[in-house]
Formats: structure tokens, C-alpha cells, sequence
């Protein structure tokens, strides 16, 4: 098993790792809307904050060489019902028609800071 916290997205704290790699499964933590530099991004705005999720997903992928089609499974968390729409464009942007991966959306009453709105967390599989 190996952990792994890639470049080019936010510093994890000390209690967990970006993705975990086991055999040829990659877990990856739930992506929240912080930039490289651990801002938020999009402070009230689900469309922005959802496009940085799937941004820092996008990037944890690629520090393994993969790319989104490598996904087999994602996990939504949001706020309000009132943002589905708004990730939902966004998911569509990541994953066109016909290479969605197996999905989960839980509407939760909040995340780990009061102005994150949506959190996404996803399992992926290495090639072979």
C-alpha cells in the first residue's frame, strides 16, 4: 500500500493522504474546493467550487499517469439541494456521455469549513 499527496493541489493536514494506492485501486480523498495554495475557492458559488473538486480530482489522477476515464466510482457530498444542477453541469464537463462512473450524492448538513459547499471523493483503477 502506498500513500501518495500529489502536486499541484492543496496540502492534506496530518490525518489523512490525497489518494491511497492498493494494488491496482486508487482511493482519493474527498476533494474539496481549496486551490494549490489551500484557499477556497468560490466562497458561495457551487459551479466554482464544484469545478475546483473536479479539478483537484483531475490532478490526483494525473500525478498517476490517468486521466478521468479511470474512474469507477464518485461520491458527492453538497449542502443544498439547491446546487445539484450546478454539479451536475460540472460532472458532465469532466465525464461526457457514456463514461460516468458509478455515482453516489448525499445532501449533508455541512463539510469540514462552513463555506464548502461540495465534496467528491472517488475510487479509480490503474490499467492491466
Amino acid at each position: 500500500m502506498e500513500r501518495i499527496n500529489p502536486e499541484g493541489i492543496h496540502k492534506p493536514g496530518t490525518a489523512y493522504s490525497h489518494i491511497v494506492k492498493a494494488g491496482k485501486t486508487l482511493y482519493i480523498a474527498g476533494q474539496i474546493a481549496l486551490d494549490p495554495a489551500g484557499n477556497i475557492v468560490g466562497v458561495g458559488n457551487a459551479a466554482a467550487q464544484a469545478r475546483q473538486v473536479y479539478e483537484n480530482l483531475k490532478a490526483c489522477l494525473a500525478s498517476q499517469g490517468l486521466g478521468m476515464d479511470r474512474v469507477v466510482k464518485i461520491t458527492t457530498y453538497v449542502t443544498s439541494r439547491d446546487y445539484l444542477d450546478a454539479v451536475r453541469d460540472q460532472r458532465s464537463s469532466y465525464f461526457p456521455l457514456g463514461s460516468a462512473p458509478a455515482s453516489t450524492l448525499l445532501v449533508v448538513a455541512g463539510l469540514a469549513r462552513p463555506e464548502l459547499l461540495i465534496e467528491i471523493d472517488a475510487i479509480a483503477v490503474l490499467p492491466g
